[in-house]
């Protein structure tokens, strides 16, 4: 019981730093690599994976590569649009419909 207690207030301790998680998040363009393979592959595109390998493996990736490599897909300019404007912060994939089946 000692140890509950203690856990909830070091728990009640715990400030988040949304700036910094911000700054974070805004850092990590690799998460667009999952929608852009699930497009790539619901359009039938050719070595989805092994393309999206090339262009973000061992390498930091910005969104001005995974840009280029989207504007290079033979996909339907509507999809090339969508996958244009996401961004780290506003992906959240399947996490809405995860989060009710619980």
């Amino acid at each position: 019981m000692l140890a509950y207690q203690s856990l909830g207030v070091g728990l009640n301790k715990l400030e988040i730093n949304h700036e910094a998680l911000a700054v974070d998040l805004d850092a990590a363009w690799e998460v667009l690599a999952e929608p852009i393979q699930t497009v790539m592959r619901r359009y039938g595109v050719e070595q989805a994976y092994e393309q999206l390998k090339e262009a973000t493996r061992g390498k930091s990736v910005t969104p001005e590569a995974l840009h280029n490599l989207v504007r290079s897909l033979p996909i339907p300019s509507t999809e090339i649009e969508r996958l244009l404007a996401m961004t780290p912060a506003s992906y959240i994939g399947k996490a809405v419909e995860l989060a009710r089946r619980v």
